[in-house]
């Protein structure tokens, strides 16, 4: 369906509003998509909640490990919260449009839960190179004021980030097509549709993408390094494996984050299509934030009973 954009131009013949574009032109296949869409959502929000309620709730989880893990199921929420409502109601409704303004915050907000996980991401395993490298003086040096001062600045950054680069792109006029094509404020397809040469906001947005992906991802790489230098040393195969076990959720939560991520934002245009970059970013704004409370839970026998205890039910295991 072809928008007429001049309904939604001021004087100065600048897009004021924008459409986003559809999945499918067939109804069935939209409905299927908002229905398992949907399904994810919910299973997200609930999974990433009964997480965080279920840490701030047991003061056996009051740890630098869960605090930082509750933080990043709020992030998640606030991420997924971001894109996924309006995009539901674009596949199946007529209404797909956004304005300005709307799309301006969509890209702010969601520029800063994505970036601030980044970050947390990295002060998560941090806190495991500090727990296993460093285990006799792990309780004096991950304070709670510290834990409390990385995640501010995780979200200090993310809010900067998202502020600065969406004042940035929507600095610009936008002379049309106005429609989107894709599910959500991105940065690649807003400029798409932004006037004249946009050859150095796009590079401002790759240098953004290299320092606040992969800056915390090479200092995941370094902790880990670590940790696994230090694993190698320890003459006793269980304690190697309890050790590398408390890193396994972490470092799965990692790859899927990051592996998506980074192939949206750092691999060259050229080296993938439009369509690959709407399956990339479905997976690590729906997807992943359905799969992390799951990898958590089920990989951790801590968090699994306090979510067990939040929900009121008894844990077997610990009356035998």
């Amino acid at each position: 369906m072809n928008l007429n954009c001049s309904l939604w131009q001021d004087n100065s013949m600048s897009v004021k509003r924008f459409a986003f574009a559809r999945f499918s032109e067939v109804t069935e296949q939209c409905f299927l998509l908002f229905t398992l869409i949907l399904l994810m959502f919910l299973a997200s929000l609930t999974g990433n909640a009964l997480i965080a309620l279920a840490i701030w709730t047991n003061p056996v989880l009051h740890t630098p490990m869960y605090f930082f893990l509750a933080n990043l199921s709020l992030l998640e929420i606030g991420y997924t919260c971001s894109v996924v409502p309006k995009m539901l109601q674009s596949l199946v409704s007529e209404a797909r449009g956004i304005s300005r303004e709307g799309c301006a915050t969509q890209m702010f907000f969601f520029a800063l839960f994505g970036i601030s996980e980044c970050c947390l991401l990295a002060a998560m395993a941090f806190d495991r190179y500090m727990a296993i490298c460093s285990p006799l003086h792990y309780a004096t040096r991950m304070s709670h004021g510290l834990c409390v001062r990385l995640v501010v600045v995780s979200w200090g950054v993310g809010c900067m980030v998202g502020l600065g680069q969406t004042n940035y792109i929507f600095s610009l006029d936008f002379c049309g097509p106005c429609e989107i094509d894709h599910f959500f404020c991105d940065l690649h397809p807003i400029l798409a549709l932004a006037c004249g040469d946009t050859s150095h906001n796009e590079a401002a947005v790759f240098v953004v993408a290299i320092l606040c992906i992969s800056s915390p991802f090479l200092l995941i790489i370094a902790s880990y390094g670590r940790i696994l230098a230090a694993v190698l040393i320890l003459p006793s195969l269980e304690g190697r494996r309890k050790a590398l076990s408390t890193c396994s959720s972490h470092l799965l939560v990692v790859t899927l984050f990051y592996g998506s991520a980074s192939v949206t934002y750092l691999m060259p245009k050229a080296s993938h299509s439009q369509g690959m970059d709407k399956f990339l970013s479905l997976f690590y704004t729906v997807v992943t934030s359905m799969l992390n409370p799951i990898i958590y839970s089920l990989r951790n026998k801590e968090v699994k009973a306090a979510l067990q205890r939040t929900l009121g039910k008894k844990n077997l295991l610990t009356h035998k």
